[in-house]
C-alpha cells in the first residue's frame, strides 16, 4: 500500500524533535482522524536555515512531515505558499486516496507557517 519512500520517512524521519530557539511554531491538527502536527523553522536573511516537526498520527503523516522539513530548509519564506498537497503527494509518488489526509495536514502547516512568519516580520 505504502511507496517505498514513503515507509522510508516513516522508519527513517528526517528532522524530527524540538527546535531550540525557532522564529516560528505552527501547530495543525486533522479532526477527522485526530492527527496532530507541529511544525518548528528557524528563519536567517528570509530563508528557513532550520525545520523540525513533531507529529502524532498515521504512517502518512508522518512521512509528510519528515517530507515537508526537508522541503522548507533553505526554501526562501516567499515561495511557502508553492508547498501544496500536489507537491508532497508527487515527492512520493503519489498516495492513496485514503491516506492523502497527511499530505493535507504537512501542506496546511507550510501555508500556516507563511501567515505567522508574514505578522512576525
Amino acid at each position: 500500500m505504502f511507496s517505498r519512500e514513503v515507509l522510508d520517512h516513516f522508519q527513517n524521519p528526517r528532522n524530527a524533535g524540538e527546535l531550540k530557539d525557532p522564529t516560528a511554531i505552527v501547530d495543525i491538527s486533522n479532526p477527522v482522524c485526530g492527527d496532530i502536527l507541529k511544525v518548528a523553522v528557524r528563519v536567517e536573511n528570509d530563508r528557513i536555515s532550520e525545520a523540525r516537526f513533531l507529529c502524532r498520527g498515521c504512517t502518512t503523516s508522518i512521512a509528510c512531515a519528515s517530507r515537508l522539513t526537508e522541503l522548507l530548509t533553505g526554501l526562501p519564506i516567499r515561495k511557502l505558499h508553492e508547498i501544496t498537497v500536489e507537491l508532497l503527494t508527487t515527492a512520493f509518488g503519489e498516495l492513496p486516496q485514503e491516506t492523502i489526509h497527511g499530505a493535507y495536514l504537512a501542506a496546511d502547516a507550510a501555508q500556516a507557517l507563511a501567515a505567522r512568519l508574514a505578522t512576525t516580520r
